[in-house]
C-alpha cells in the first residue's frame, strides 16, 4: 500500500510538472509574440498608412525625383560595396595572415573608424579639400596650384561612407580567417598553389558568409545615412523622405518614399541570400589549431604595413587630426557649460537606450526559448529586423501610431475627466527610446544570442528537473556565464545611439538635444568649424568602447 500510494503521488507530481511547464510555455510565448508586435508596429504603421494614398506632390517626385534617389541610392550600395570589400577583406587577411611591424597595434587601429560616424567623416573631407584647406595648401607647396579635388558629389559621398564602415567587414573577415584551420594552406602550399592563388580561390569563397554578413551591415548604414548625404548636396531616399516631410509638409509622401526603400531594402538582401542559394560552407578547422601568420622579407613587410595604414589613415586619422585643428580654433567659443549639460545629456540617452534594448532582446531570446512552440522562435528573429530599416523611416513609422494614440488620449481626457493636456508620448523622450530600441535591437540580440549558444542545454535541464523555474535558473545560473555578451551588447548599443542622426533629427524632443545633432545644426548653419568640438566627443567617447570591446572579444 505504501509502494503504491508512493508511485501515484510520483505520477502526480509529474503531471503537475508537465501541466504547470505547457502553462508556463503558453506564457513564454504570448510575452514573445508582444515584443515582436511591439517592434514591429513601426513597419506595419507604414503599411496602414499606404492604403491612406500619396500626397499631392506624388506625382512630380515621380516625374523629376524618383529616378534620382533610385540612381544615386544604388550608385553608393555598389561602389560601398566595392571599396569596403577592398579595405575590409585585404586588411583582414594580412593582419590575420602575415608577420609585420606593429601588427598588434594596427589589429585594433583598423577598428577605431567604426567610432566615427559617416556625416562627421564627410564635414573633415569637406574641409580637407575645401579652398584654402590641407590638400589646398599642399598643393600649393608643391607648386600645383592648377590642382583641385571637388569631393562633394555622389563619388566622394561613396569614399566617405566606405573608409568609416570598412571595419564591419573588416571584423567579420578577421575573425573567420583567425579560426581557419592551417591545414587547408598547408595542403594547397604542398600541391605547389601560391600564397595569391590560395587566397583568392580557398580562403575567399569559404569566408563569404563572413564577408557578407559585415556588408550587409555597411549597405545598412549606407542606406541610413542622412548627414552626409544632405551635406554634400545628394539626393538619396532618406534625403527625400526629409524633404517631403519638413519641406513639403507631406507625411503621405514621405509614408510612400519609406515604403519604397523598405522594398529596395529587402530586394537586396533576398537577392544576396538567393544567390548563394545553393552554396554550402562548413568550417575547415577540426582541430584546434589556428592559422599560422607567415614570415617574408623586410620589404614585404614593408608593403603589407603600408597597405593596411592606408585605410586607417583615411578612416581615422586625416579625419580627426582635421577636427583637432578646428577644435582649438574654435574651443572657447563652443565648449561651456550648456555643451557639458548636452554631453550628459547624450551619454545619459545612450545609456538609457542600451540597458532597455539589451532588456528587450534578452526576454526576446529567452522567452523564445522557454515556449515549446517551434514557431515562436523562427518568429522572434522577426524582431530584430529593425536594423535592416533606416532610422528616417523607422521614426516616420512611429510618430504615425504614436500621434494617432496621443490625440485619442488627448480626447478621451477632456472628455472623461475635463483635463486638458498636450502630447504624451509623441515628442518626448518615451518615443526617441522606443525608436532606438526597435533600431538597434538586433545589434544587442546577435551578441547575447551568440554568448548563449555557448551554454549546454543540460545546465538549464537540469535545474528544471529540480522543480526550479525558468526566471530562477537564468538569474542564477545562465545569467553569470552570458555576461560578457551583455556587455559586449550594452557596448554596441551605446555607441550605436550615440552616432544615430536621422532618427534622433525627426524624433527628438525639443527641449533636448544630442552631439550628434549639434554637430549637424552647426555644419547646416555652415560653421563647419564649430561642429568640431562636439564631433570629438562623439569620437572618443566611441573609440574607448571600441578598444575594450576588441581586447574583450580577443580574450574570448
Amino acid at each position: 500500500m505504501m509502494k503504491q500510494a508512493g508511485s501515484s503521488s510520483n505520477i502526480f507530481s509529474i503531471k503537475y510538472r508537465l501541466k504547470r511547464l505547457k502553462r508556463d510555455s503558453n506564457r513564454w510565448s504570448i510575452f514573445t509574440l508582444a515584443i515582436i508586435l511591439f517592434i514591429a508596429l513601426p513597419i506595419i504603421s507604414i503599411g496602414v498608412k499606404l492604403f491612406a494614398g500619396p500626397g499631392e506632390t506624388w506625382g512630380h517626385i515621380v516625374d523629376n525625383l524618383l529616378l534620382d534617389y533610385i540612381g544615386n541610392s544604388l550608385f553608393l550600395v555598389f561602389v560601398c560595396s566595392f571599396l569596403v570589400l577592398l579595405f575590409g577583406v585585404s586588411s583582414a587577411w594580412l593582419v590575420a595572415r602575415f608577420e609585420f611591424p606593429l601588427r598588434k597595434q594596427m589589429e585594433w587601429l583598423l577598428i577605431l573608424p567604426l567610432a566615427i560616424p559617416g556625416y562627421i567623416v564627410a564635414y573633415a573631407y569637406a574641409g580637407v579639400f575645401d579652398y584654402g584647406g590641407s590638400m589646398d595648401l599642399i598643393f600649393r607647396w608643391l607648386g600645383w596650384d592648377f590642382i583641385r579635388i571637388d569631393i562633394m558629389n555622389k563619388a566622394g559621398l561613396a569614399f566617405v561612407l566606405s573608409i568609416s564602415l570598412f571595419p564591419y567587414v573588416y571584423v567579420s573577415s578577421r575573425a573567420f580567417f583567425l579560426n581557419q584551420a592551417n591545414n587547408l594552406l598547408e595542403a594547397s602550399t604542398i600541391l605547389g598553389v601560391g600564397e595569391f592563388k590560395s587566397f583568392f580561390k580557398l580562403m575567399l569563397p569559404l569566408a563569404r558568409p563572413a564577408i557578407i554578413a559585415g556588408l550587409i551591415l555597411v549597405l545598412m548604414e549606407v542606406l541610413n545615412d542622412y548627414g552626409a548625404a544632405q551635406y554634400y548636396g545628394v539626393n538619396t531616399f532618406t534625403t527625400g523622405i526629409f524633404r517631403a516631410w519638413f519641406s513639403l509638409e507631406e507625411p503621405e509622401t514621405a509614408v510612400y518614399l519609406s515604403a519604397l526603400l523598405i522594398v529596395i531594402v529587402f530586394a537586396l538582401i533576398l537577392f544576396e541570400k538567393w544567390q548563394r542559394r545553393n552554396i554550402k560552407v562548413s568550417s575547415a578547422r577540426s582541430n584546434n589549431t589556428y592559422i599560422h601568420r607567415k614570415s617574408s622579407s623586410k620589404f614585404s613587410q614593408f608593403l603589407i604595413l603600408l597597405v593596411v595604414l592606408i585605410p586607417v589613415v583615411l578612416g581615422f586619422f586625416i579625419p580627426v587630426l582635421q577636427l583637432i585643428y578646428w577644435a582649438t580654433l574654435t574651443f572657447e567659443k563652443v565648449f561651456d557649460l550648456d555643451f557639458l549639460m548636452l554631453s550628459l545629456q547624450s551619454f545619459g540617452i545612450a545609456i538609457l537606450t542600451a540597458m532597455i534594448t539589451v532588456l528587450f532582446a534578452t526576454f526576446l531570446i529567452y522567452f523564445s526559448k522557454w515556449s515549446f512552440l517551434g514557431f515562436i522562435k523562427n518568429i522572434a528573429r522577426m524582431g530584430i529586423l529593425g536594423y535592416a530599416i533606416p532610422g528616417a523611416v523607422i521614426a516616420i513609422g512611429i510618430m504615425i501610431p504614436t500621434l494617432a494614440f496621443d490625440k485619442w488620449l488627448i480626447g478621451a481626457l477632456d472628455y472623461l475627466f475635463s483635463i486638458k493636456t498636450g502630447l504624451l508620448i509623441n515628442g518626448t523622450l518615451v518615443a526617441l527610446v522606443y525608436a532606438y530600441c526597435v533600431r538597434f535591437l538586433a545589434v544587442a540580440f546577435n551578441p547575447i544570442e551568440s554568448t548563449s549558444l555557448k551554454v549546454s542545454n543540460t545546465i538549464p535541464d537540469s535545474s528544471k528537473m529540480l522543480g526550479v523555474g525558468n526566471l530562477k535558473t537564468f538569474f542564477r545560473i545562465e545569467f553569470p556565464l552570458i555576461k560578457t555578451g551583455i556587455l559586449s551588447a550594452l557596448i554596441l548599443v551605446f555607441i550605436d545611439v550615440l552616432k544615430e542622426l536621422p532618427l534622433t533629427l525627426i524624433l527628438k524632443p525639443f527641449h533636448i538635444n544630442t552631439l550628434a545633432v549639434k554637430a549637424y545644426e552647426y555644419a547646416s548653419d555652415e560653421m563647419i568649424m564649430e561642429a568640431a568640438i562636439p564631433s570629438l566627443f562623439i569620437i572618443f567617447t566611441a573609440a574607448l568602447p571600441v578598444i575594450f570591446l576588441n581586447k574583450l572579444l580577443i580574450k574570448k
